[in-house]
């Protein structure tokens, strides 16, 4: 399995997932075509799961702005999580800058869509 890398843009977040089980993404979330931006993403975190050995994975979200479109992929990016969440030990921190009080309201929003995964609010 190979690290998958996404630079930064305008309009979309970095990304780096690691085989080793760590997953950043950080920055604004608006791509013109949000699915097909997030496929691989998805992909890769699906190929992660039917590994044979799977380490635990611990996921860094640092997103200052995304829109609905993004929400939505968000939340199945969570739901496959969960879907995993008994057989691998999953972390997730869901990091936000205190004044943006709507990066913060969409973290609890995620805590209460799955309140089974681990997920921390974190200020940074």
């Amino acid at each position: 399995m190979n690290e998958l890398l996404i630079e930064e843009t305008q309009y979309t977040p970095s990304i780096k997932m690691s085989p080793e089980g760590q997953i950043e993404i950080k920055g604004k979330s608006y791509p013109e075509n949000t699915f097909e931006f997030y496929k691989p993403v998805m992909v890769w975190l699906t190929d992660y799961f039917v590994q044979d050995s799977v380490p635990s994975l611990k996921v860094k979200f640092e997103i200052t702005y995304f829109n609905s479109s993004s929400s939505k992929l968000f939340f199945d990016f969570f739901d496959l999580l969960n879907e995993h969440k008994d057989s691998v030990g999953i972390t997730i921190d869901w990091c936000y800058d205190e004044e943006n009080e709507s990066a913060m309201e969409a973290g609890e929003d995620f805590i209460d869509d799955f309140p089974d995964l681990s997920i921390k609010l974190v200020t940074v």
